[in-house]
C-alpha cells in the first residue's frame, strides 16, 4: 500500500510540473530549467547520501548510466522542448502513453504476463479520459500546425524513452541497490550527458530572473521536490510494484495538469473534465487489477 501512495504522489507533483514549467519557461530555455533543476536535485541527495555508491559489478553501471541518459538528459529534454511547441495538457496527454510501452518492453523481454486484457482494457479506457480531459481543457494548440506536430512527436518520444527508464530503473532495484544512492548516482549521469548539449542550450539566465521569487520559487520546487524527492519515491514505488504497475500511475498525470490549470489558471471545471477524471481514474484501477507486475 505504501508504494501505491507514494507512486500516487509523485504523479501528482509531476502533473504539476507542466504548469510550473510552462511558467518558467517565459524567462528560461528549455536547457537551463532542466540543467538548473538537476543540479539542485543533485545537490539535495549528495547532502542526504555523501558517500559514494558501490556497484557489486561493473555492467551495473551501463545500468546507472542508460537511467541518467534516459530519464534525467534525454525525457526531460524533450519535454521541455515540447511545451515550446504545444501546450501543457497535449504534451501530458501525450506522455501517459508511456505505460503501455512499458507494458510492451517488458513484453519484448519475455514477460508474457505484462500485457493482459485488464491492462491493455483500462488503457484504453484511461487514455478516452485523457483525451476527454485534454479536449475539454483545450489541450491541442491552434494556429501552427507543423510546431504542433513537432511538439506531439517530442512528447511521444518521450513517452517511449521514460518507459525504457522505468525498465532500467527496475533492473538496477533488482540488483539491490538502495533507492536514494541509486538516484544520486543516476542524477550524476543524468547531468554529464546534458552537458553534451551546453553549447546548445540557449544564452544563460540573468540574475534578475533567477531572483524573480516566482521563477526562485518554481525551480526549487522542480529541483527538490519534483526531481530530488520524486525520483527517490518513484523508484521505491517501482523497486517494489514494478516498473508496468509503477507506470499506470502516470495516467493520473493529465488529470492532475488539468486540475491545477483550472487552480492556477482560473480555467473552467467543465462536466467533461469532471466525467474525464472519472474514466482516468477507472482505467487506472482496472489497469492495476490485471494481475501481478511483470517487469
Amino acid at each position: 500500500m505504501k508504494a501505491h501512495i507514494l507512486a500516487a504522489f509523485t504523479v501528482f507533483v509531476w502533473g504539476v510540473t507542466f504548469v510550473s514549467t510552462k511558467v518558467l519557461l517565459a524567462d528560461f530555455s528549455p536547457f537551463w530549467i532542466l540543467f538548473i533543476r538537476f543540479v539542485l536535485g543533485f545537490l539535495a541527495l549528495c547532502c542526504l547520501r555523501p558517500h559514494r555508491l558501490r556497484l557489486r559489478g561493473r555492467r551495473h553501471e551501463r545500468l546507472f548510466a542508460c537511467a541518467g541518459l534516459t530519464g534525467i538528459a534525454c525525457y526531460f529534454l524533450m519535454e521541455n522542448i515540447a511545451l515550446t511547441f504545444t501546450s501543457a495538457t497535449a504534451v501530458g496527454v501525450i506522455v501517459a502513453t508511456s505505460p503501455l510501452f512499458t507494458a510492451i518492453i517488458a513484453l519484448a523481454r519475455g514477460h508474457r504476463g505484462a500485457l493482459t486484457l485488464r491492462f491493455a482494457a483500462g488503457f484504453v479506457i484511461a487514455m478516452t479520459g485523457i483525451a476527454l480531459v485534454s479536449f475539454a481543457s483545450g489541450g491541442a494548440v491552434g494556429g501552427d500546425v507543423a510546431a504542433n506536430l513537432i511538439g506531439c512527436g517530442l512528447a511521444l518520444a518521450a513517452a517511449l524513452v521514460w518507459a525504457i527508464y522505468s525498465t532500467t530503473v527496475a533492473a538496477i532495484a533488482e540488483a539491490g541497490y538502495e533507492t536514494l544512492a541509486s538516484t544520486k548516482r543516476i542524477f550524476g549521469w543524468g547531468l554529464l550527458f546534458m552537458l553534451v548539449a551546453l553549447p546548445f542550450g540557449g544564452p544563460l539566465p540573468d540574475l534578475p530572473a533567477l531572483t524573480n521569487p516566482v521563477n526562485a520559487g518554481n525551480l526549487a520546487f522542480l529541483g527538490l521536490g519534483a526531481s530530488a524527492a520524486c525520483f527517490v519515491t518513484w523508484g521505491f514505488a517501482v523497486k517494489h510494484l514494478g516498473a508496468v504497475t509503477t507506470s499506470t500511475y502516470i495516467y493520473l498525470v493529465p488529470a492532475v495538469t488539468a486540475a491545477t490549470s483550472v487552480a492556477v489558471l482560473a480555467e473552467p471545471l467543465t462536466a467533461p473534465i469532471v466525467g474525464g477524471l472519472g474514466l482516468t481514474i477507472g482505467g487506472l484501477a482496472l489497469s492495476n487489477s490485471s494481475g501481478r507486475d511483470a517487469s
